[in-house]
């Protein structure tokens, strides 16, 4: 199938609009393992190799934004880099509960065996082993 028009090679970044950076950073950073860094004149993202999650306030929106920032309106699935066992040790230790899972799903590049939790303002967040990979889960 021939195409014309923009093929899309990967995702850099996304924003998610916060009601507390900090609290989201601890959850991002200490809880799930990515790494918050400063940049921009104060602003902050939470790093992983190849691909950034950039935090914008709700109270004080950097332009250009969506038409309508809400906190806790956004759907993220991650694959992560442990066992679902590990990762269900690491949210108890932090103290995030696990809304549903480990059940089956559909991903990208295959089926993925997943948890669900909500970050501090909401936000579904779908933690992900692809099949074949989930070794002691």
């Amino acid at each position: 199938m021939a195409h014309d028009g923009l093929v899309l090679h990967h995702l850099d970044h996304l924003v998610l609009t916060v009601s507390d950076i900090d609290a989201t950073v601890r959850f991002y950073a200490d809880v799930l393992g990515l790494e918050a860094r400063t940049f921009g004149g104060g602003r902050t993202a939470l790093h992983a190799p190849g691909w950034k999650i950039n935090l914008h306030e709700a109270a004080a929106p950097i332009a250009p934004h969506a038409a309508a920032p809400t906190p806790g309106s956004a759907d993220l699935c991650f694959i992560v880099d442990r066992t679902l066992e590990e990762v269900e040790r690491r949210l108890a230790d932090g103290g995030v509960a696990v809304e549903l899972g480990p059940v089956d799903r559909t991903g990208s590049s295959g089926p993925l065996r997943s948890v669900y939790v909500r970050d501090p303002d909401g936000n579904l967040v779908e933690l992900s082993v692809p099949h074949g990979e989930q070794g002691a889960s």
